[in-house]
């Protein structure tokens, strides 16, 4: 995998916005591609993952199949514009509001330098910093809790 600009994080987290998942990728595939993978590395193992909230572009009839039937993870997602099969209805997009989490974490991850741009030519050093940053992150949501 290349180095630099060429690589992709991918986050799972919780509603606490704590991360429970991460997969480092290529940046030139799309996102969707890397959604089996994202639920396969658990970064903390005991947390079960029930849905999966995305944004229009995870809108895929396929993604959906193998993630509910194989997984049994419920992808919510909103319809791309010129869709014709309707997989949901709106009720369950209710629960797209709580993305708000994973776009809090990712804002939490753009004051770690070197997360944000990418000095390793190595991944697992890369994914060392990684862990490193979502560890802190963590740290600082219990201590912040228990004050």
């Amino acid at each position: 995998m290349k180095c630099g600009k060429g690589s992709k994080v991918m986050v799972l987290t919780n509603e606490d916005c704590i991360p429970c998942g991460i997969y480092i990728g290529s940046a030139t595939p799309h996102e969707v591609n890397y959604i089996e993978d994202l639920l396969d590395s658990k970064f903390l193992p005991e947390h079960k993952v029930k849905k999966l909230i995305g944004d229009k572009a995870y809108d895929s009839d396929k993604h959906d199949k193998i993630l509910l039937e194989e997984k049994g993870v419920e992808l919510i997602v909103p319809h791309k514009k010129g869709r014709v099969n309707f997989m949901q209805d709106r009720r369950k997009l209710k629960g797209y509001k709580t993305r708000y989490f994973v776009e809090n974490l990712n804002a939490h991850l753009q004051s770690y330098r070197r997360v944000v741009t990418r000095y390793e030519k190595n991944l697992e050093n890369f994914l060392g910093f990684v862990h490193l940053t979502f560890w802190s992150i963590i740290f600082n949501k219990i201590y912040s809790v228990r004050r």
